[in-house]
C-alpha cells in the first residue's frame, strides 16, 4: 500500500511539473480561460448563465476537494500515518475525471488506481457510460454522504451541494470532458500571484455573468464594488461573527473573509475564520450549490450555512447552523427586491406586512448583537413610504434601537443587469443607541458624471466612492462631512417627515453656486472675450 502511495506521490509531482508551463498571468487571461469552458457549455445544452455556472461550480468544486485531499494524504504519508480520503475511490476527481497516461494499458491503469483509471475504464464501456456513471451514481453516492454514519461536517457540505442535483445539463461526452479536461488544466496552471488560488479566482470571475441582464441569476447577486464598499464601512473584526440572512452566492461573506484574512490572523484566529465566523440564510435550492462551493473554494472550511425561508423559519437543511449564536456582531445583506411574504412569515414579526425588506429589516435589528454594525442594500422606496403602519413601526424600531449613522444613496441603474430598476441606497447603524442624526451622501449629485450614469458603458466603480469613503472617515464635526452631495438629518426632521428617511435635494445645505463646472468656465470665457473686447476698443 505504502509503495502505491509513493507512486501516485511521483505521478502527480510528474503532471504538475509539465502543466507548469502554461501560465495564468493576469486577471484577463484567467477569465479568458473561464470564457473557453463556458463556449463549451454554452454549444451543449447550458445556453445561459443560470445553467452553465451551477455546472461549472459542481466541477470546481470536486476539483478543489480533490487537490486539498491529495495535499492531505501527501502530509500523513511523509508523516507515515494513514489517512481516508473524503470521498473514495472511484468518486474522486483524480479517478473519474483527471486524463488517464494513454500509454498504458487499461489493465494496468485498473488495477494500479493509476490517475484516471475510472475514466479509462469507462471510456472503454460503451458511449454512453461515461455520463450514466456521472449522472446515476456519482451524483446519487454524494447525495447520500451526509446519511452515512459519522459523516464529517465537509461530507455534509457535499451532500447538500449535490442534494437537487439529478444530472448533468451537458448530453454530450466530448463536451463533458472537453470541459473536465479544461478545469483539470487550468487547476494546474502557473499562476503569477503565488496568494492567488486560480480555482477561486476563476470562480469570482465567473460569478458576475449570473448578474447579466436576462440571465435570471440577477437575484443573486450584489455588484462587488457595493460589496466591497459596505465591508469597508462597516469593518468587521477578528474573532467576531458575520451574518448574512439572504446570502445568495455568498459575495458578502467572502469579501468579510478576505478583508479579515488580510488583517495577519493568529493559527488560532485563522481556524475560527474558517469553522465559527462566518453564518448565513437561503432559501433558493439553485443558489445553494453555489453558496457552499464558493465558500469552500474560499478555504472557508465549515459554511455555516442554513438552507430555509429565513422569514417562516421553514428549514430545509440546518445542520450546518447548528451551534450558531442568535445574534451577530457584524451583518451584511441585500434583502431581495419586490419580494412578498404570506402570513406564516408575516406571523412571525411586531409589525406586519407582505413586503420581505421590512420583515428583513425587523430580522436583521433583531439578529444583531449589541453594539453590532450593520451594512445593507435597500429599496430606496422604504425609506420614505410612511402610508403603511408596518414601515413606519420599523423604521421607528431601527431609529430607537440602534445609531443610523449613514445613509447613501446610490446612483440610478446600479443593479438594472440584476434585473432590478428601482433605486437603491446602503444603510449602516449600530445596536445599542438611538439615532440622533443622520449622515446623508447623496452620490447622484454632484459634477462627477460617471459616478452619477450609471450603465453598462459607464459602470459604477470603486473610486467613485473615493470622496465618499473621505468625508465618512472624518470627524463627525468636521467641516468636511458636509458638501453639495452630503449633509446631516436630525431625529426631529425625520419624526417630522413621519419617518421619511429620503434626504430630498432641499435637505442640502445651500451652496451659493448649483452651476456645473462647465456652466462656470463657459462663463469664465464670455466675461474675458468681454474684457478683451472692452480692451480692444480702449486702445482704438
Amino acid at each position: 500500500m505504502a509503495g502505491r502511495q509513493i507512486l501516485q506521490i511521483k505521478i502527480m509531482a510528474k503532471q504538475k511539473k509539465e502543466n507548469n508551463g502554461k501560465a495564468i498571468t493576469s486577471v484577463a487571461s484567467m477569465n479568458k480561460a473561464i470564457k473557453g469552458i463556458c463556449n463549451i457549455l454554452r454549444r451543449d445544452k447550458a445556453k445561459g448563465a443560470k445553467l452553465y455556472v451551477p455546472e461549472i461550480t459542481w466541477l470546481f468544486f470536486l476539483r478543489y476537494l480533490d487537490l486539498k485531499d491529495q495535499q492531505a494524504e501527501q502530509r500523513a504519508t511523509a508523516l507515515g500515518q494513514s489517512y481516508e480520503s473524503v470521498l473514495p475511490s472511484p468518486y474522486r476527481w483524480r479517478d473519474w475525471a483527471a486524463p488517464y497516461d494513454k500509454s498504458k494499458t487499461k489493465e494496468e491503469s485498473v488495477s494500479n488506481k493509476l490517475q484516471g483509471w475510472k475514466r479509462f475504464e469507462l471510456d472503454n464501456a460503451g458511449t454512453d457510460t461515461y455520463l450514466k456513471f456521472i449522472n446515476e451514481d456519482l451524483f446519487s453516492f454524494l447525495k447520500k454522504l451526509k446519511d452515512k454514519p459519522n459523516a464529517s461536517d465537509l461530507q455534509k457540505v457535499i451532500s447538500e451541494i449535490f442534494i437537487n442535483k439529478e444530472k448533468t445539463v451537458v448530453v454530450s461526452v466530448t463536451n463533458m470532458q472537453d470541459v473536465i479536461d479544461k478545469v483539470q488544466e487550468l487547476s494546474n496552471a502557473k499562476i503569477d500571484d503565488q496568494h492567488m488560488f486560480p480555482i477561486s479566482q476563476a470562480f469570482e470571475g465567473l460569478l458576475p455573468s449570473l448578474g447579466e441582464k436576462k440571465n435570471d441569476g440577477g437575484q443573486f447577486f450584489t455588484p462587488r464594488e457595493v460589496i466591497r464598499l459596505i465591508v469597508d464601512v462597516v469593518q468587521p473584526q477578528l474573532d467576531k461573527t458575520i451574518y448574512d440572512p439572504c446570502c445568495g452566492t455568498g459575495g458578502f461573506l467572502i469579501e468579510a473573509y478576505k478583508h479579515l484574512i488580510n488583517q495577519t490572523p493568529t493559527p488560532t484566529q485563522i481556524a475560527s475564520l474558517k469553522n465559527e465566523t462566518f453564518f448565513g440564510r437561503e432559501d433558493a435550492d439553485e443558489a445553494i450549490p453555489v453558496l457552499l462551493a464558493n465558500m469552500a473554494l474560499h478555504d472557508i472550511d465549515l459554511p455555516r450555512i442554513w438552507h430555509g425561508n429565513t422569514l417562516t423559519g421553514a428549514v430545509t437543511f440546518g445542520d450546518l447552523f447548528r451551534g450558531a449564536p442568535n445574534q451577530f456582531d457584524f451583518i451584511l445583506t441585500n434583502p431581495p427586491f419586490g419580494s412578498k411574504e404570506g402570513k406564516a412569515a408575516q406571523a412571525q414579526f411586531a409589525y406586519k406586512t407582505g413586503k420581505a425588506q421590512i420583515l428583513f429589516m425587523q430580522h436583521i435589528i433583531d439578529s444583531l448583537a449589541d453594539n453590532g454594525i450593520c451594512g445593507m442594500v435597500i429599496d430606496e422606496g422604504v425609506l420614505f413610504h410612511t402610508k403603511t403602519a408596518a414601515y413606519k413601526q420599523t423604521k421607528r424600531k431601527l431609529l430607537n434601537e440602534c445609531d443610523l449613522f449613514c445613509i447613501i444613496s446610490l446612483p440610478g441603474g446600479v443593479f438594472v443587469n440584476a434585473g432590478a430598476g428601482v433605486k437603491t441606497d446602503l444603510l449602516f447603524f449600530k445596536k445599542g443607541k438611538a439615532t440622533e442624526k443622520v449622515w446623508y451622501y447623496d452620490m447622484t449629485l454632484g459634477d462627477d458624471f460617471r459616478a452619477r450614469k450609471v450603465n453598462k458603458g459607464n459602470p459604477l466603480e470603486y473610486k467613485h466612492f473615493e470622496d465618499c469613503l473621505n468625508r465618512l472617515r472624518s470627524p463627525l464635526d468636521s467641516p468636511e462631512r458636509i458638501s453639495e452631495r452630503s449633509w446631516f438629518m436630525t431625529r426631529k426632521e425625520i419624526e417630522d417627515k413621519q419617518y421619511d428617511l429620503k434626504a430630498v435635494n432641499n435637505n442640502a445645505p445651500d451652496f451659493s453656486d448649483k452651476r456645473t463646472t462647465k456652466e462656470l468656465y463657459k462663463i469664465i470665457d464670455e466675461t474675458q472675450k468681454e474684457i478683451q473686447n472692452a480692451l480692444t476698443e480702449l486702445m482704438k
